[in-house]
């Protein structure tokens, strides 16, 4: 199992070997206290409130429900979660889209990737209508050549089915491809599928310190792996 090598520098990529950069889009490009906040504190909230339960209780058991689809596409399938908790999850995104923004460095990425003239794919396990909410919020799908939502592919960016099939729909040369996720599962599913270079991003939130990976190539910032 290789180290986590926190001293990424500029070396570590050579641009001139890539065709493609796929990017996850919450916890890489944009900032996943949002998501962390839905899901975890105003969701549990509301839910406490319409089923009349305390705070932590309403929190436990949408935990619980988040377990039982874990891995599957109703994880994060908006509209099966309005029907799962009976509150219109997508008019919620809607209603908290000031807390959705990228994370710092992330805009500038983008610009550098323009410049080196690399197609960048944006592979999100996100549901198609919170993809919506947040590209009408931050621009996102104007400084991308594509985004695709795991239901494009029919299966979530952890498991081993999703890879090929997103091969085929995207057409990419895996050797040729550079991955980014802050997900270690998602990383490990496209290590094993042949992706060429692959970096955890360490920091998926503003509000958390980095995490580095035990097992993938940590990046705190994306300038570590830009040229000089």
């Amino acid at each position: 199992m290789p180290k986590h090598r926190s001293g990424a520098t500029s070396q570590a990529v050579d641009w001139s070997q890539i065709d493609d950069v796929l990017l996850d889009m919450d916890g890489t490009l944009l900032d996943r206290h949002f998501d962390n906040f839905f899901f975890e504190d105003e969701l549990p909230r509301r839910y406490a409130v319409k089923h009349a339960l305390a705070f932590e209780e309403a929190r436990d058991q949408l935990m619980a429900m988040y377990r039982s689809v874990e891995g599957e596409l109703a994880w994060t399938d908006l509209h099966y979660w309005t029907e799962r908790v009976g509150l219109d999850v997508v008019a919620m995104h809607r209603e908290l889209d000031h807390m959705i923004g990228f994370l710092p460095d992330a805009e500038e990425f983008l610009r550098s990737l323009r410049r080196l003239g690399k197609r960048v794919t944006i592979l999100t396990n996100a549901h198609r209508a919170g993809v919506d909410v947040k590209t009408a919020k931050t621009g996102l799908d104007r400084q991308v050549d594509r985004i695709v939502d795991a239901f494009e592919v029919g299966w979530l960016k952890m498991r081993a089915e999703y890879w090929p099939s997103c091969r085929q729909l995207v057409g990419f040369d895996p050797s040729r491809a550079l991955y980014i996720d802050d997900d270690e599962q998602c990383l490990a599913a496209a290590e094993q599928f042949g992706v060429g270079r692959i970096f955890h991003r360490s920091r998926s939130s503003s509000r958390v310190s980095a995490v580095p990976s035990a097992r993938f190539t940590s990046i705190e910032h994306f300038h570590a792996i830009l040229p000089a």
